[in-house]
């Protein structure tokens, strides 16, 4: 087992980053696939080939009949499945990781910039460049870009599960029989070879083939379900937008996601302090000697009116 930790601890990391319907295919694939072959299967498997028995002393006949009964161990054939099916996952992982990555400078740069006096700047880094992937427990929103690499990963794991499934069939169907005849070179006739332990084999074959064809299911099923929110989501964000003479109408404007609401209310709060250092400038210079500062108190303070009516 121990050959199997480094992928454990990869799909371990995944988990925390994929649905609920993916950890239930990562529990399939820890349990009935992974520890089932590592318990069992390679056991049952050891001895197929010190006794797989033709009744011929032709020299190489029996190699040939053995090659030709297996083109590819059983075992090595689940083997080369797994790691194929989990590649997909471990290739979304690395877009996750990068994306937290990203985000963590990013929210290192808006702390830095909070401190700075600039609050025109940092009102339009925080409009554009806001963190919305990462939440605060270090877990991920999967949405935008994460939700089509997750679509496109699930995809992939779905095809490969399938192409297994077929290929497993076309090399040695899903049973094996007592005995098995081959007539190829160098036999010299029609070769009887028989196999050590069919039906326990076969019962391993059995289960391996339903643990596969459970995980191809529930990447349907997962696949079925981000499809279904992400259509739900998409109505219930038109339900809830309304259109006033400030907002421009859905058509009009870019399918943006919303904002998290302590994004605005950040953007909001700026907004309103930096009205008010406006207005109190504007006040200071009509107490002067000069009167016509009143004149640029009053604009001021009109500019920062339209400003607090902008709506994100």
């Amino acid at each position: 087992m121990g050959e199997w930790d480094v992928l454990g601890r990869l799909l371990d990391k995944v988990q925390s980053h994929s649905t609920v319907i993916g950890k239930v295919w990562l529990t399939v694939l820890f349990v009935f696939r992974i520890l089932v072959l590592n318990a069992s299967a390679d056991k049952v498997w050891s001895d197929e080939q010190s006794d797989f028995v033709c009744n011929t002393a032709q020299p190489g006949c029996e190699n040939v009949c053995y090659d030709l009964a297996f083109p590819i161990s059983h075992v090595r054939f689940w083997v080369l499945q797994i790691i194929a099916v989990a590649t997909p996952m471990l290739l979304y992982l690395g877009h996750v990781l990068h994306v937290i990555h990203v985000e963590k400078k990013m929210k290192e740069r808006m702390k830095k910039q909070a401190e700075l006096d600039d609050q025109a700047s940092l009102f339009l880094r925080r409009t554009y460049k806001v963190p919305k992937y990462t939440k605060s427990n270090g877990k991920v929103s999967i949405r935008g870009r994460l939700l089509r690499s997750y679509v496109l990963h699930l995809v992939a794991k779905i095809i490969l599960e399938a192409l297994f499934i077929v290929g497993q069939y076309f090399l040695y169907g899903f049973t094996l029989q007592t005995r098995y005849v081959c007539t190829r070179f160098p036999c010299p006739h029609k070769v009887d070879c028989f196999l050590s332990r069919p039906t326990e084999k076969s019962v391993i074959i059995w289960f391996m083939l339903v643990s596969a064809v459970v995980s191809f299911v529930l990447g349907v099923v997962e696949l079925f379900y981000l499809c279904v929110k992400a259509v739900k989501e998409c109505v219930a964000r038109r339900r809830d937008y309304t259109v006033t003479p400030v907002t421009p109408p859905l058509t009009g404007r870019k399918a943006y996601k919303s904002l998290d609401e302590t994004t605005q209310n950040c953007v909001n709060l700026e907004l309103e302090m930096q009205g008010r250092k406006l207005g109190g400038n504007g006040v200071a210079g009509g107490n002067g000697v000069n009167g016509g500062g009143g004149n640029e108190t009053t604009k001021n303070v009109s500019e920062s009116n339209k400003m607090g009516e902008v709506h994100i």
